[in-house]
């Protein structure tokens, strides 16, 4: 099957038999493992983008959380 080139990316093929050209072709086949290992793949790779931007998200709030606690204290300062 290795040297078929359709199973070139799964390793399966699947065998059609056309009925009005009475020919027959190779489809490749997705195998349900390398599915899901795509799935986790792009899984992992999303969570791994969330937990970027969730620690980037509390780093910018302290950033605007010190900023207001300054502008106050300023505030306070004046009076």
């Amino acid at each position: 099957q290795k040297t078929v080139p359709e199973c070139g990316s799964t390793g399966f093929v699947e065998k059609i038999s056309c009925a009005g050209s009475k020919r027959d072709e190779f489809k490749s086949c997705r195998s349900a493992v390398m599915e899901a290992r795509v799935f986790w793949r792009f899984v992992g790779a999303m969570m791994c983008v969330a937990a970027v931007f969730a620690v980037l998200v509390v780093c910018r709030q302290r950033v605007l959380d010190r900023k207001a606690l300054e502008k106050v204290r300023k505030q306070i300062e004046s009076i």
